[in-house]
């Protein structure tokens, strides 16, 4: 992570920090605060994950070919699905508020998996040379923590 500039690695680092609170309070705090925890949680990751979403839309839109159809038409789509996948999620949770596991396993698994478009993009030489370096160590933590809450 060195070659990671100072400021998205620290502000990257210090964005783990609410998703490992959750994931404390839940595993290691009273027993009446692991449903707030679970739900603080889910909640976080949805919004990190829609925050992904956006870093992708800002990718795509930035790139020189962002006004023509076609190489980009991909990233334009994975652009959107966080935030759908954020709000099947809370949905799926809303469905059944005893039974908060599968929404988070569904947040964990696309937030693990969301390197895959990162290292896409870098491949189509789109995202900094750094970029991979920080995606996988957050991505890994986020997606651990959260999984974490899925399986309390």
């Amino acid at each position: 992570m060195r070659q990671v500039p100072v400021t998205p690695r620290w502000l990257g680092l210090a964005g783990v920090l609410p998703a490992l609170a959750c994931l404390a309070l839940a595993w290691i705090g009273e027993e009446a605060w692991v449903d707030s925890a679970r739900i603080a949680g889910g909640l976080y990751a949805g919004l990190i994950l829609s925050f992904l979403g956006g870093t992708w839309w800002g990718i795509a839109a930035a790139a020189p070919a962002a006004q023509g159809r076609g190489v980009l038409g991909w990233v334009w789509v994975a652009a959107v699905t966080p935030s759908l996948i954020a709000l099947a999620a809370g949905l799926w949770w809303l469905t059944d508020p005893a039974r908060p596991q599968p929404a988070l396993a569904m947040l964990a698994f696309a937030i693990l998996s969301s390197p895959l478009v990162d290292l896409r993009l870098k491949g189509m030489a789109l995202a900094p040379r750094w970029w991979m370096a920080l995606r996988w160590p957050l991505s890994f933590l986020l997606g651990l923590a959260t999984l974490g809450l899925a399986v309390r």
